[in-house]
């Protein structure tokens, strides 16, 4: 088989099942289900926002009838995944050059992305790159700030700083926020000793 789905070969030519097959595999070279892609422009940077889009870049290139290929051009405004529910959420925003995976819906989804509602479908088109959604990083190296979990528990890791706020801290029923006391002692200038 020719690996240009568009061009016939002899063999397509030869007989019922083969023109029916190349009718079948140009059918589904329209169908979109998910790709890898670059991240070329994020809308948000990490902060504390509602989930923004991206701006991507499929990776594998077009081929036309005569076996050319092509790169893609950038798709834009695609909203992408985050891990939230509600209020709470896991803020990791992509960033410029990741690598991922992108899905593509099998409807126009533009009306969907500006009402955040229940929409008709905004215009006919099916399974177009227009109406992709990113969903991760796919390909990528080792991190140097991450939360790893394991078999000997979970490790936290960051070159930066590590900072909490919370309304309350407790660890085993007992509040060690800022305003936690400790019997048995007498006020004075002198310091605790270190940590045992």
């Amino acid at each position: 088989m020719d690996s240009a789905i568009g061009n016939r070969t002899p063999s397509d030519n030869a007989s019922d099942i083969g023109r029916m097959g190349f009718i079948i595999r140009s059918a589904l070279s329209g169908v979109r289900t998910s790709m890898p892609v670059r991240v070329m422009a994020v809308t948000n940077n990490g902060g504390v926002s509602a989930i923004g889009s991206v701006d991507v870049q499929p990776l594998v290139s077009a081929v036309d009838g005569s076996g050319q290929t092509w790169p893609h051009g950038t798709i834009y405004n695609v909203p992408y995944l985050r891990v939230q529910g509600g209020a709470n959420a896991v803020i990791l925003d992509p960033q410029v050059g990741d690598i991922g995976i992108a899905t593509v819906c099998d409807r126009d989804i533009s009306m969907v992305k500006n009402a955040k509602t229940v929409s008709a479908p905004g215009s006919t088109r099916k399974h177009d790159m227009s109406d992709m959604v990113y969903l991760m990083t796919i390909i990528g190296a080792a991190p140097t700030q991450y939360v790893q979990f394991n078999a000997s528990g979970i490790s936290i890791v960051t070159p930066g700083a590590i900072t909490l706020t919370s309304a309350a801290l407790t660890h085993n029923g007992k509040n060690i926020g800022a305003t936690h006391e400790h019997s048995g002692v007498q006020t004075g200038g002198g310091n605790t000793g270190a940590p045992v």
